[in-house]
């Protein structure tokens, strides 16, 4: 008998019926609710006369409208703040616990959920954005899904879903200096292709994958999706029980310690089979920078602007092209050689404490270009508040950057954080399409410490040729 994925395991402790079309009924543990994808949902429960299935099970935030820069402004009844105020209507009317505007834990999502211990290893987890499967960092199997689906969930706390099919990307070498996370999942993206994943929960292996911290797998697991993975995951390790013990709602005593066997028994069977594999060697990996409108259009710090010529197939060609016009970038240009207007360090992707740690070890003592505009926004208000408490709002704030209230800000372009139309922007967040950040801006996604370097300099540089000093006192 072959041996089975984590992935595997979770996914059939959670079926609940199948149907002969190939698709199972799932338990979910954890269902995750926002502004944007629940009102619709809620108000097809209202049209059935359906009530919440398991409201102890259902947790809102407001992330992609929030505002970052004054919290009054949530009361206000117009355009996007339509849709907090429903937010905030269906949760009293349906008890659901939420954090709202004023919250001291407020924040995106996939920050804020993991911080406050509701996501757990071997749990199902659903929400109604892309990203989801971030939480897969934890070990937990998370999809994101889309309205019908929250609908769906709200009621029957089950998710009808195809079984996917299992993919293993396995790191080869140690991660060099000056890279991050992002790079690898950048790097990952352009071998594996917007479509490398698709139909696949993806798992991460390798000893790189194993020295990074849990806020650094989050990362990775993030940037799954655009790769087009259903989800991903990294099974859960001893990194994993530090991060979530302890949190507000983590089992406590005796029930931890239960809940902790379990978790380490959740593995990956040493004769599982996987229907995909990809083996990336990252011993020479360099930081990365996108270039196109998609986030396999990835070169190195040290490399150029591809020509289109170099495509032999048709559509890629166009692809390219396309980009490239967009991107208003001549092929051949260094990456090096690219200036930028903007920065953004934040998102679901980037918004980590251990982020902005790194970009003040970056920042402190020098001074943002006078042309650029710099924007930190953490993932979650705990998040800024523990940058606060070790001094990093000072180091960025004498830096020029703007720090400011948690939300998922530039990254959706939802709210009033705007970037003037046509911009060149340095990101961290997950995606570089046209328009994503705004009308014409022109994104190219880097890691933190990319984005803070490029803020500086004005343009993109080799972080590997700054000093970075490990052991800087932020609190001086």
């Amino acid at each position: 008998m072959g041996g089975k994925t984590v992935a595997d395991k979770i996914w059939e402790l959670h079926v609940v019926a199948r149907e002969e079309s190939g698709r199972d009924l799932l338990y979910i543990d954890r269902h995750i609710i926002h502004e944007v994808t629940s009102p619709i949902a809620f108000d097809e429960l209202r049209s059935r006369g359906i009530s919440v299935r398991r409201p102890d099970l259902t947790f809102a935030v407001v992330d992609h409208d929030i505002p970052t820069v004054g919290r009054e402004v949530c009361d206000e009844d117009v355009l996007s703040f339509k849709q907090i105020a429903s937010l905030s209507k269906n949760t009293k009317e349906f008890d659901i616990f939420f954090l709202d505007c004023f919250s001291p834990y407020q924040g995106v999502a996939h920050v804020t959920y993991p911080q406050l211990g509701l996501t757990s290893p071997g749990t199902t987890l659903a929400c109604g954005d892309s990203h989801t499967c971030t939480h897969g960092a934890l070990g937990a199997l998370a999809f994101g899904i889309g309205t019908s689906e929250v609908a769906h969930v709200l009621s029957t706390q089950t998710l009808w879903l195809k079984k996917p099919k299992n993919m293993r990307v396995i790191y080869r070498g140690q991660i060099p200096r000056g890279v991050t996370a992002k790079d690898i999942a950048l790097f990952t993206i352009r071998k594996l292709g917007v479509g490398g994943g698709f139909g696949h929960v993806i798992e991460y292996k390798g000893s790189a994958v194993e020295s990074l911290s849990v806020e650094e797998r989050m990362t990775m697991c993030n940037m799954s999706v655009e790769a087009g993975a259903r989800t991903s995951i990294i099974p859960p390790d001893d990194k994993t029980l530090d991060y979530i013990k302890n949190k507000p709602f983590t089992p406590k005593g005796e029930a931890w310690e239960e809940a902790s066997q379990q978790f380490r028994k959740l593995c990956t069977d040493p004769n599982a089979k996987f229907d995909k594999e990809a083996s990336l060697d990252i011993s020479r990996l360099e930081p990365q920078v996108s270039w196109g409108t998609n986030p396999s259009m990835v070169a190195g710090i040290t490399e150029r602007v591809p020509d289109p010529k170099e495509y032999r197939d048709n559509s890629q060609r166009e692809a390219v092209e396309r980009a490239l016009k967009y991107m208003d970038l001549k092929p051949g240009t260094k990456m090096s050689d690219i200036e930028v207007e903007a920065v953004f360090i934040g998102s679901c992707t980037n918004g980590r404490l251990v982020d902005l740690i790194s970009v003040a070890k970056i920042v402190k003592g020098r001074k943002v270009n006078p042309h650029v505009k710099a924007l930190i926004v953490p993932g979650s208000q705990l998040v800024k508040r523990s940058a606060e408490r070790i001094g990093l709002h000072k180091v960025f704030h004498e830096s020029g950057f703007e720090f400011r209230n948690a939300g998922c800000s530039l990254c959706v372009n939802m709210n009033e954080d705007k970037f003037k139309e046509g911009a060149r922007v340095a990101s961290t967040s997950n995606r570089n399409f046209e328009n994503r950040q705004g009308l014409g801006v022109k994104t190219h996604l880097v890691s933190p410490i990319m984005a803070a370097a490029a803020a500086i300099e004005g343009r993109f540089v080799d972080i590997r040729e700054w000093e970075l000093n490990e052991e800087l006192d932020l609190r001086k």
